[in-house]
């Protein structure tokens, strides 16, 4: 992989995780929205940290197992926000940014390895 594509893909994945901050943290205190916040902050914030592991992995199949969890991470978090979706937690018009970047970061990390 270049080394242009890993850089754009961390740096994707690092303002997604931003943007989920700013998602979570306008959620109401109730308990359902602090355990949704947390799994979802848990799972976007894994996808870069995961990349960036990938980078200092001592060999190949040590970089594929780090973009493998990444993606598993995404995955995860597009299933968070579509629960949060579905269960009408929260509307559609603020999860539909987060929706498709997700999708898209994944597309990226699939390409990637």
């Amino acid at each position: 992989m270049s080394n242009v594509k890993s850089k754009n893909i961390k740096h994707r994945a690092y303002r997604f995780s931003l943007q989920i901050i700013n998602l979570v943290k306008d959620f109401p205190q109730k308990r359902i929205y602090r355990i949704f916040s947390d799994q979802l902050l848990r799972a976007a914030t894994s996808i870069g940290a995961n990349l960036i592991e990938a980078k200092s992995s001592s060999s190949k199949r040590d970089f594929i197992r780090f973009y493998e969890i990444a993606l598993k991470s995404c995955n995860e978090t597009i299933y968070w926000l579509c629960l949060l979706k579905d269960g009408g937690l929260v509307g559609e018009e603020k999860l539909k940014p987060s929706i498709e970047e997700a999708i898209e970061i994944s597309k990226m990390i699939v390409q990637a390895y």
